[in-house]
């Protein structure tokens, strides 16, 4: 390079020339500062109202179908808990739950307020009962339940755990408290035949609980719990205890114990003879029998409905409301006295 202002000669700087055509450095750059083309939607005031708006438009319809299907479900709750004990052990519940040499056979009237059609989905219904304690979801087995005394390690399923040295089949408080109160109904003269097959996800039974997995040893302590198992009958058709050990998350459930495959009338009087075994009574839980037909949608659940109703309504009147701001307040679009630098001088 020469010095004195004449330079016959170039340095190279490591930096590509710019032009018109870009480099593979120039497009690497502009993926890294997101310059790309991209459609930037200018949210002015009439886009606002006119979303809000399209917003109502869209839910309160949604809001009124899914209220009206959950309303056309028909459906009967009965609670037995109280009524099932006789009149001289209502002051101690518990010693007549616990007390075996106690008959616990109760009969129930339902009537039928409206047409019911196949299928009728029979429910058993717990409330204050918590499920999903920490303790009592940690104790069980998985790999038990599906490979049996082929997996020995049953330290989870505390303080339910062996019998005669031997691992229970299934182990665990789920499995020992399991539901043990059963129904038949009957219509008049005549039986109503219940469908208590394939009450359980497929999946479990497939998936969860063992075909070759019998309950030889269970409620064969000296502590028993719930309900029992048929030793002769694989895991995997234990439907009743399939359904049980899928725990719920909240104290208030409803779990399927069955369907009545046929059409019921209107002011048709159904009785059910029950056995009213399960201790409640030890923690204040209520028991409650139900008795629903189903819709597109499911049971009869009105929450949905009514958040697709209020979500419409308060889009419309939020629309309204900036509506009558921006004709009570124009301004043009793009105005910097608005910016938060300049209101000081807006307001002097």
């Amino acid at each position: 390079m020469d010095l004195d202002g004449g330079s016959s000669s170039s340095v190279s700087t490591g930096v590509p020339a710019i032009s018109g055509r870009p480099t593979r450095h120039g497009v690497c750059y502009q993926f890294k500062q997101q310059n790309l083309p991209a459609c930037k939607p200018v949210l002015t005031p009439a886009v606002v109202i006119a979303t809000f708006l399209l917003m109502g438009f869209i839910f309160i319809p949604v809001g009124l179908v899914t209220l009206n299907a959950s309303n056309s479900v028909v459906e009967i709750v009965d609670r037995y808990d109280i009524d099932c004990v006789p009149e001289e052990f209502r002051s101690n519940k518990v010693a007549y739950i616990k007390d075996d040499s106690i008959s616990k056979n109760c009969s129930r009237f339902l009537k039928v307020i409206k047409p019911m059609r196949a299928p009728i989905y029979i429910y058993y219904q717990l409330d204050n009962y918590y499920q999903n304690h920490r303790r009592y979801v940690k104790s069980r087995s998985d790999r038990q339940l599906l490979h049996g005394l082929g997996y020995n390690s049953t330290s989870s399923c505390k303080p339910l755990e062996s019998s005669h040295g031997l691992p229970i089949v299934p182990c665990g408080l789920i499995a020992w408290s399991l539901f043990n109160d059963t129904y038949k109904f009957s219509r008049g003269p005549s039986d109503l035949k219940v469908n208590r097959k394939n009450i359980a996800w497929k999946s479990d039974r497939n998936q969860k609980f063992g075909k070759h997995v019998y309950p030889f040893n269970f409620q064969n302590g000296t502590l028993i719990g719930g309900g029992k198992l048929d030793p002769s009958i694989p895991l995997s058709d234990q439907e009743d205890l399939i359904v049980w050990m899928r725990t719920a998350a909240l104290p208030s459930f409803r779990k399927l114990y069955g369907r009545i495959e046929e059409d019921l009338d209107e002011d048709d009087v159904i009785v059910v003879h029950l056995k009213n075994n399960y201790n409640t009574y030890s923690f204040g839980g209520k028991k409650k029998l139900v008795l629903s037909t189903s819709s597109w949608l499911g049971g009869k659940n009105h929450f949905l409905g009514v958040a697709n109703l209020f979500v419409g309504a308060f889009c419309i009147l939020i629309s309204i409301i900036f509506l009558l701001l921006h004709v009570k307040n124009p301004r043009p679009y793009g105005d910097m006295a608005y910016s938060s630098w300049n209101r000081k001088n807006i307001a002097s």
